[in-house]
């Protein structure tokens, strides 16, 4: 059989046993040592489930609210589904996940790509699919097709099902070539592209969508392939009760809508921010924020709020720019009107220690003037909107969204009602009048990307180790290997 005829018939084959997994898993001989559920009652009967996974964004991480991830919610359900505690080991690359699963754990979930010909693992059924991209350096002709990858530095992460989607594509085209790696992680994969070291790189799209907005000096360039498929891997020979009980409860999560709920909320948000937008953002919390980071913690600490909330605040109002000025006369690092600043006491709004400050006081005066029945992420949200717009015309909102049906302690509803601030059928029933209401929903909005941007980074610098990630062109070259695929020709 030729290599062309092959590589055809391979991913013919994958697909094909990626479509009628279900089927195969109902259809699958039990051995006849082991009983359909044995493994399942195990995990009942010790009250945990092991499950063998990776530390990264797309998987699970420690949030600002504990852990999280995509994986890692449905983990957490699955654990809840059978009744039992749940039990995370991390410390893993994607095929140390796989040999863990073989060896010791109940299941694996670490975005790992359905491959029933893997020996000794189960897996699900689909969970969501894994559509390989390239994506290459800003500045390099963009490829089109696979014959323009020839002559570039390509990488992929081994173990991912990438690597075995560029083995198919090398028998079509002997002449391809690249490096992959089975010690780094994604970010560190795309820090590679925009340091120069790599010209490009095969990834998922959703990991792209995840993080390239903190890489914006690479682009994506097009699909490569049929889509693969994410599924959990569960070790063979311990009987089917446990895989059939994950594919009932993840028939359950699609059936419901949830699990489509919860690929939107991690990788749906493609466009966190305008593209040129992210690179001036990165630029700038490169070369200005460290001249005020100090004075952004210094403030944290006086008034409750982290300093990486207050420093999207004031990004959002100036740029950093501590000499900002609007044509109405706001100015200053968190641009304070004149009397905000007489009211805070502050003598020099173009003074940054005096502008982070004050502003960071009325930022918490305005929290503080909230009704009490505004609680959590609502109340901070809704300060941030008053921050921009004033108290008066949030409140204005407040009312409308009462009038429509609305929770007027509900960010998601005021938010809704805050644009027609600029409708006269609207602002004439309310006490303020008119407002741009359409600017504190684009205000709130932007400040929280750009506070998760921050927050990320700072993750990765000093807690999220793992992940190994920093500013683009300050991530560490250091760690991590790459095998060479050479051209099979």
């Amino acid at each position: 059989m030729s290599a062309t005829r092959l590589a055809h018939f391979r991913r013919h084959w994958r697909g094909y046993l990626t479509a009628c997994s279900a089927v195969m898993l109902a259809l699958w001989p039990v051995p006849p040592s082991h009983q359909p559920g044995e493994h399942l009652q195990d995990v009942l009967e010790r009250d945990f489930i092991s499950v063998q996974t990776r530390n990264t964004p797309t998987t699970y991480y420690e949030g600002r609210q504990g852990p999280t991830g995509f994986e890692y919610e449905l983990m957490r359900r699955f654990a809840d589904h059978l009744g039992v505690s749940l039990a995370l080991d991390d410390d893993h690359t994607s095929t140390q996940v796989l040999e863990a699963v073989r060896d010791q754990g109940d299941m694996g979930a670490a975005a790992l790509p359905l491959d029933p010909s893997r020996d000794g693992l189960i897996f699900s059924r689909p969970i969501m699919p894994l559509q390989p991209l390239v994506v290459y350096r800003r500045g390099l002709t963009p490829p089109e097709g696979i014959a323009d990858l020839v002559e570039l530095e390509i990488g992929t992460l081994s173990g991912t099902g990438t690597d075995t989607v560029m083995r198919e594509l090398q028998a079509e085209h002997p002449e391809l070539s690249w490096k992959e790696s089975n010690d780094m992680e994604i970010a560190s994969l795309l820090s590679r592209v925009a340091s120069g070291e790599l010209d490009a790189a095969v990834v998922y799209q959703h990991q792209f969508r995840l993080n390239r907005l903190f890489f914006p000096e690479v682009e994506d360039g097009f699909t490569l392939g049929k889509p693969l498929s994410l599924a959990w891997a569960f070790p063979a020979g311990q009987g089917l009760g446990l895989v059939r009980e994950a594919n009932r409860f993840l028939a359950d999560m699609q059936a419901s809508g949830l699990l489509q709920r919860l690929e939107t909320r991690y990788f749906g948000r493609d466009n966190y921010l305008e593209y040129v937008g992210a690179r001036t953002f990165i630029k700038h919390a490169k070369q200005r924020l460290p001249d005020y980071a100090e004075l952004f913690r210094e403030a944290a600490r006086a008034t409750g709020f982290d300093w990486k909330l207050l420093a999207a605040v004031g990004y959002q109002e100036s740029h950093w720019d501590p000499e900002a000025t609007s044509p109405t006369g706001v100015r200053g690092l968190m641009m304070l009107t004149l009397p905000t600043a007489r009211d805070l006491g502050v003598e020099d709004r173009l003074d940054p220690e005096q502008s982070i400050e004050g502003g960071a006081r009325y930022l918490r005066s305005l929290e503080q003037r909230l009704p009490e029945s505004i609680t959590g992420e609502d109340r901070l949200y809704m300060a941030l909107a008053a921050y921009n717009v004033g108290l008066g015309h949030l409140y204005d909102a407040r009312d409308i969204t009462a009038q429509r049906g609305g929770n007027p302690d509900v960010w998601v509803h005021v938010r809704r009602s805050l644009p027609l601030l600029q409708e006269k059928q609207w602002y004439e029933q309310t006490r303020h009048g008119y407002a741009r209401g359409g600017e504190p929903v684009v205000y709130v909005r932007n400040i929280r990307r750009y506070y998760e941007v921050l927050t990320y980074v700072d993750r990765s610098q000093e807690q999220f180790h793992p992940l190994n990630v920093r500013l683009p062109d300050e991530a560490s070259l250091e760690n991590g290997t790459f095998d060479v695929i050479p051209p099979s020709s």
